[in-house]
């Protein structure tokens, strides 16, 4: 294949703005000029870009970019490489890749930083490779980077059906964690069996806290619920665990008796990985081809697809996670 130059490009590309804040009804088609990749970053071509829960809250106004960042959302992409900043090594234009970004993977075309990029996972579509970043980044740098993990060690993950519970299911089985998670039907409980669960609990019928309790307790939780089940984590815990929050579908403002957290001595903490230094990703990054990437030519990991929709249909997108019936990722196809 013919390597492309800056100048084979187009001077314009398709995205999708928000028009304002609101329903997934904002979403409209734009054109834009193709971004100019800086010295430190690589100009992708868009084959896919994966729906991610921040970009619902983004959508709604209330998570902006950081500063520098595209307006447009989109935290991950797949795609060719197709022009490169002055100060890039490692990578080649014609070189297909799957990054996650500061914003503006809903577009024909990103400029992304070089060191946030990864190789497409042996054996894994292009396509599919889109929905590996966010989630992949955002488990692994809150669960196990820096962390130690505790052998045989009980891991509960909410939502585990979604992109970040799949995600968080299929890791914490594939390092020796017993992986516990939540779930909304036998059909999405089924699901995360599937995916490497030792027990997947539908919460209409079954009480996580009780399930936990009788295992020993969580060693981790990573929560994206939020309100009553803030209290419900410290309960179903064991001494010393920890409870990660990455989000609030639930709420974040709750009453809350802490005093059975100083008793177990937990550690409550939460992230958001968009604003982390380009520099904390960048390690991230590194990890995860070292570590976890190989784990995909094993048959230990694969992606999860639940849809793909054409980019000008984004709203139809937003609406389907908004419904939370998906199993795995959504992507949009430029």
């Amino acid at each position: 294949m013919a390597s492309k130059t800056p100048a084979d490009l187009p001077a314009k590309m398709k995205v999708i703005e928000a028009r304002e804040p609101g329903k997934p009804e904002v979403l409209q088609t734009a054109e834009r000029p193709v971004p100019t990749p800086a010295a430190h970053e690589v100009l992708i071509k868009v084959t896919a870009a994966g729906v991610n829960g921040p970009d619902m809250v983004q959508r709604r106004g209330h998570y902006p970019p950081p500063k520098g960042a595209s307006d447009l959302l989109g935290l991950e992409v797949s795609g060719e490489v197709v022009a490169l900043g002055d100060d890039v090594t490692g990578w080649n234009t014609g070189d297909r890749v799957c990054a996650l970004t500061n914003g503006g993977g809903y577009a024909e075309y990103v400029a992304v930083d070089a060191s946030h990029c990864l190789p497409i996972p042996q054996g894994m579509s292009e396509e599919d490779a889109a929905g590996l970043p966010e989630t992949f980044f955002t488990v692994w740098s809150n669960i196990f980077h820096g962390h130690d993990i505790p052998k045989d060690g009980n891991f509960l993950v909410h939502g585990g059906s979604g992109g970040i519970g799949s995600t968080a299911v299929q890791l914490g089985a594939a390092m020796g964690l017993n992986v516990f998670t939540t779930a909304g039907s036998a059909e999405a409980c089924q699901f995360c069996t599937d995916l490497g669960a030792t027990r997947a609990i539908n919460f209409h019928d079954e009480d996580f806290v009780a399930i936990l309790r009788e295992a020993g307790g969580a060693d981790i939780i990573l929560d994206i619920i939020g309100g009553d089940y803030v209290a419900r984590n410290i309960k179903a815990s064991r001494h010393d665990a920890r409870i990660v929050s990455i989000a609030f579908n639930a709420g974040s403002k709750i009453e809350i008796d802490l005093m059975p957290m100083m008793l177990k001595r937990l550690t409550l903490t939460g992230s958001t990985l968009r604003s982390r230094p380009d520099t904390f990703k960048s390690v991230v990054a590194s990890a995860l081809r070292e570590t976890v990437w190989p784990l995909f030519a094993q048959g230990r990991l694969r992606a999860v697809t639940h849809a793909k929709l054409p980019l000008d249909q984004a709203a139809e997108a937003h609406e389907m996670m908004e419904a939370a019936r998906h199993h795995g990722k959504i992507l949009l196809l430029p």
